[in-house]
């Protein structure tokens, strides 16, 4: 994922679009726990985007990341 495409989405899309790849990455290392992940690079990949992400956010001056965080923990804790 782009940086030019990432700053073209709203700001509630971009959480929708985090949260998405923060399941994607926990689905990755538990592939990868397990020996099941053909391509390691995924998880970089999946990494990196996250981190353009925040970036972005960041550059809007969000100050809700935090507080979405541990929002998205405790949801994924309560489903445990």
């Amino acid at each position: 994922m782009k940086v030019s495409e990432l700053r073209q989405m709203k700001t509630e899309e971009l959480y929708a679009e985090l949260e998405r790849l923060r399941r994607h990455t926990f689905d990755l290392r538990s592939q990868a726990v397990t020996e099941k992940l053909h391509n390691p690079s995924l998880l970089t990949n999946a990494k990196r985007d996250i981190a353009r992400l925040l970036t972005v956010l960041r550059e809007r001056g969000e100050t809700r990341i935090e507080q979405m965080e541990h929002h998205l923990e405790a949801v994924a804790t309560k489903k445990k």
